[in-house]
């Protein structure tokens, strides 16, 4: 597919991190980019910036899905891409002791159920309802290409790490309908692909300690350094413009291999 005016986008998670890096990069392709996010104004600003729309969706919720694909439609046409990262994330175990009291505590089922339901459902929700749209419009390549869908799982859908059960469950989820969706959809002229981010420079690490950042990087074997949002960006973008990519999951992490902490 090649990027340009006549394509339009909606990245999910598009107010920060991964997400805004790949608004950005789409929109100096000359995409139309509809960002869906829950920062408003963090979103609004992003989306002003790169000549943008901004909708503030909860990508778990059909419904408020559905007002923000009418919102980008209206404003840019059937989107031809979607790249989605939007997603959270906690650290707590199976089991853990109370450091106080002594007592024993089952994970509670709450939030292990708030991180599958934006990871995976939130994620599943965007593909069926923009994929639904993608397959009524007219192909934009002389293959029949009708979209393109890039999903966000992590490492830790392969190498989890001690606290990450609930996170990695749900990229786990994420990889793993990576190929039955591409085979869903392959008929249909639209694409899927799923990249695994290693350690990169988003909020949630930036927020960390400078030392605790610099030890994250010298983690990563080669290059020895915490990933930057354009390189996820750059990836987002090859995948939209090698059109045999289709179905496959791509590690994006210089070579780490997650320690169990």
């Amino acid at each position: 597919m090649k990027l340009g005016s006549d394509i339009a986008a909606v990245v999910t998670g598009g107010a920060s991190g991964l997400g805004e890096a790949t608004a950005r990069n789409l929109a100096e392709n000359g995409v139309k980019v509809a960002i869906f996010d829950m920062n408003a104004d963090r979103g609004e600003m992003v989306a002003g910036e790169i000549g943008g729309v901004f909708a503030r969706v909860d990508v778990s919720d059909h419904d408020a899905v559905a007002a923000g694909l009418e919102k980008s439609r209206a404003a840019h046409g059937q989107e031809h891409v979607l790249v989605s990262c939007a997603g959270i994330a906690i650290a707590r175990k199976t089991v853990s002791r109370d450091r106080e009291t002594g007592a024993v505590r089952p994970h509670d089922l709450a939030s292990f159920s708030t991180i599958i339901k934006v990871n995976l459902i939130g994620t599943f929700n965007m593909i069926a309802q923009c994929s639904a749209g993608m397959l009524d419009a007219k192909p934009v390549t002389d293959d029949g290409e009708r979209g393109v869908i890039v999903t966000t799982a992590s490492v830790a859908a392969i190498d989890g790490q001690i606290g990450q059960a609930a996170y990695s469950a749900s990229k786990g989820g994420v990889l793993g309908m990576n190929l039955p969706i591409a085979r869903d959809l392959a008929r249909d002229g639209i694409r899927i692909c799923t990249i695994l981010p290693g350690l990169f420079r988003t909020p949630m690490v930036e927020g960390l300690p400078q030392e605790a950042m610099a030890k994250l990087g010298t983690s990563v074997p080669f290059p020895s350094r915490l990933g930057e949002p354009s390189e996820y960006a750059s990836l987002v973008q090859h995948i939209c413009e090698n059109a045999m990519l289709n179905g496959e999951s791509i590690r994006l992490d210089g070579a780490i291999r997650m320690a169990p902490k």
